[in-house]
């Protein structure tokens, strides 16, 4: 190559990296990448107020995991602390029912989501359904998440023990469906779309870590959230954990700590009752000297057989109600279920308004079982 030429070639190789760099310059810095959306699936555990999520949510803010998206058609229901908290988590459900009316479907559909965290079974157990019958019904679960996202990553509890007082049986069940879940998760499991089992059930002490047997109490959603961090964080960063061993009745050792978990501050969190109920209060229209409220009446863990729900008007009054019966005593009226809605199961919701005059504004909603 000549002289010449050779300078020719370098001064045409600098004006076109000019050219690239005026480009990138002109357009502007690269976008961040979206927020990873992640669902938590399954009944009253998971939700109704299900607060373990509350918690896994502060670490995970606390240790670095900041572009991420709770998703769920269900918003969160309160744990005293501020958290991303929608959710699938649907009291009384049973996931046998759940695939069996592909429910699931459409709450992929509304929430697109890359991971699924599910702990979902109790009330299968709890109804005798059959390890075989709870893992086709997974089956079926895998299979609409995979639709929905061919490398979905799919994190599967054991799940915590069922013993409720009224079945004796429910602990025995929960250990055969627990040590059924392995080889199924090994027999499904892809490389795009990888399942990891976490081990919920070991170390767990119904009597100590719930308030009735089968619902989480204080200490018992920090152990829910503890086991789901590091699988979680796993899952974020791209790569699957080691599976846990499959439970053994006898064997109680201490969750094992996150190798990677900075420490942090200890989280502030009271645990709501399990039982009563909770009252969202909303304004639905409002125009000159009156008005029209909503509000959502919402069983805690405990399904309800009646409710009340007081709210206090300081400069308003109630004129008419619906869905609900109440009575006014000076600036609050109580609402008691109309004969047709009192009985809400646990995490379901009903709902009743009324028209009223003068100001919406509220300084106390409360709700109560009747």
């Amino acid at each position: 190559m000549t002289t010449t030429l050779a300078r020719r070639l370098a001064g045409a190789l600098a004006a076109l990296a000019l050219l690239v760099t005026g480009a990138l310059a002109l357009a502007g810095p690269t976008a961040a990448a979206d927020p990873v959306r992640i669902m938590t699936l399954g009944d009253s555990i998971t939700g109704s107020p299900g607060c373990w999520r509350a918690l896994l949510w502060q670490k995970l803010q606390q240790t670095g995991y900041t572009n991420i998206d709770m998703v769920g058609t269900l918003p969160a229901q309160g744990c005293g602390i501020t958290y991303d908290g929608d959710n699938e988590g649907h009291g009384g459900y049973l996931v046998t029912n759940v695939a069996a009316q592909n429910q699931l479907v459409g709450w992929l559909s509304a929430t697109h989501p890359d991971i699924v965290v599910m702990h979902f079974a109790t009330n299968d157990v709890w109804s005798n359904k059959s390890p075989q019958e709870i893992l086709a019904a997974w089956t079926t679960l895998v299979q609409q998440m995979r639709a929905s996202k061919p490398t979905m990553r799919i994190l599967v509890a054991q799940i915590i023990p069922v013993a409720p007082s009224s079945c004796s049986d429910c602990p025995q069940r929960t250990v055969n469906l627990n040590a059924a879940i392995p080889a199924w998760a090994a027999g499904l499991s892809t490389s795009a779309s990888p399942i990891t089992v976490v081990d919920q059930w070991t170390g767990w002490n119904a009597a100590t870590d719930t308030s009735d047997g089968v619902h989480p109490n204080e200490t018992g959603i920090v152990k829910l959230a503890d086991r789901w961090y590091p699988a979680l964080t796993a899952a974020l960063n791209g790569t699957t954990p080691t599976p846990t061993a499959t439970p053994t009745p006898t064997v109680t050792p201490t969750p094992t700590p996150s190798p990677t978990l900075s420490p942090s501050p200890s989280p502030t969190f009271t645990m709501p009752p399990a039982d009563g109920c909770t009252a969202t209060y909303t304004v639905a229209s409002q125009w000159p000297g009156g008005f029209v409220a909503n509000v959502r009446v919402t069983a805690r863990a405990v399904p309800l057989t009646g409710w009340k729900v007081a709210v206090t008007l300081p400069n308003g009054a109630v004129a008419n109600a619906w869905s609900s019966q109440p009575v006014t005593s000076g600036s609050t009226t109580t609402f008691t279920a109309a004969p047709w809605n009192g009985n809400v199961p646990s995490g379901g919701s009903v709902e009743f308004g009324f028209q009223g005059t003068g100001s919406p504004a509220t300084s106390a909603v409360t709700c109560a079982r009747a």
